[in-house]
């Protein structure tokens, strides 16, 4: 797989990937909570991730989910509709989690470490998602500008409470702009996972979590050594 090194945009491309060629049928019941639902976007992602998003079909889905070609359609419109179904979903999810983790600690660094933890452990956690999201990042044409920037910034301004506090506290200096760690912070963790992905998934990304953090917070300079 050829992957490229991702922007702060890639990461939330869950839900953007669908939003310009699908519209969303009106007359759908709701289906979230639907176990067969369920059972097809889990089936479609792992077909997707083998498969490639662009040659996989609707058959390959059905026979991986265990059901007729026909029920998918019960559920959902097209290919690109599972896709932004099953994007969409985990987005909400892991919004949630993201903050969740965030809230259960006092300290900057320590909400970081929760935050990039949490990062880090929803791909571990679905390596068909992380091959899926990584390959689909990269065609950025399908990505809405203005969809992807509202998605964005409910990300980075998680990042940035947590950069604004750490400055109030002194354990991050303060003349650093916020705009430009948050970025900085975002860009890394991007392509911790990017890497994760292109060498195979075999090894454990949340550990990853703790040196990032480390680096953040230390950064790579040495401050004892006088430069002459």
């Amino acid at each position: 797989m050829n992957l490229h090194s991702l922007n702060e945009g890639s990461f939330i491309f869950f839900v953007s990937h669908a939003k310009r060629c699908v519209i969303k049928d009106p007359g759908k019941p709701n289906r979230s909570d639907n176990d067969k639902y369920h059972q097809i976007l889990n089936a479609a992602i792992k077909v997707f991730a083998e498969q490639g998003y662009h040659k996989a079909t609707i058959s390959q889905v059905a026979k991986a989910a265990g059901v007729a070609d026909g029920t998918i359609y019960i559920y959902f419109k097209n290919k690109a509709d599972i896709l932004y179904n099953f994007f969409s979903y985990k987005t909400r999810r892991v919004f949630d989690r993201f903050k969740d983790e965030v809230e259960t600690a006092q300290r900057a660094e320590d909400k970081l470490r929760n935050l990039i933890r949490r990062h880090l452990g929803e791909f571990q956690r679905d390596p068909n998602m992380a091959v899926v999201f990584q390959r689909e990042a990269l065609q950025a044409r399908y990505i809405d500008e203005g969809y992807i920037k509202d998605i964005t910034k409910m990300y980075l301004d998680i990042v940035e409470d947590i950069i604004i506090q750490g400055q109030k506290e002194g354990s991050i200096r303060k003349d650093f702009q916020p705009s430009l760690v948050k970025r900085f912070i975002l860009g890394a963790v991007n392509e911790v996972i990017n890497t994760w992905v292109v060498t195979g998934i075999k090894y454990d990304l949340v550990a990853m979590a703790d040196p990032l953090v480390d680096l953040y917070f230390k950064g790579i300079g040495n401050n004892t050594v006088k430069i002459q």
